[in-house]
């Protein structure tokens, strides 16, 4: 598995975001092939992260750019900064690890 976390700052309406994430793309997305899962998480203070979790680097990538795309047709005005990106192979634990 390969996850990307993408990470948003300076939304200027944080809420409007979300909503139209998971109503419009999250949906397109889970259409993708090698889809494995999809979270949005709203950090506060104008910032949100997307997490996707694809079966390959390639599909992950390929959602990378999907992803980009979509952001610049849909919601430039109200996320004006590109996303820090942060991507790698998943392990795939089960369990909480200890510390």
């Amino acid at each position: 598995m390969y996850t990307v976390i993408r990470r948003y700052e300076g939304l200027t309406d944080a809420a409007e975001v979300f909503k139209r994430v998971t109503e419009e793309f999250a949906p397109k997305l889970a259409e993708r092939p090698g889809f494995q899962g999809y979270w949005i998480v709203d950090a506060g203070s104008g910032v949100l992260a997307t997490i996707s979790v694809f079966d390959t680097q390639e599909q992950a990538d390929d959602s990378t750019r999907a992803a980009a795309d979509w952001v610049g047709e849909r919601l430039a005005g109200l996320m004006p900064n590109a996303p820090q990106i942060t991507a790698g192979a998943t392990t795939g634990a089960a369990a909480p690890v200890a510390a």
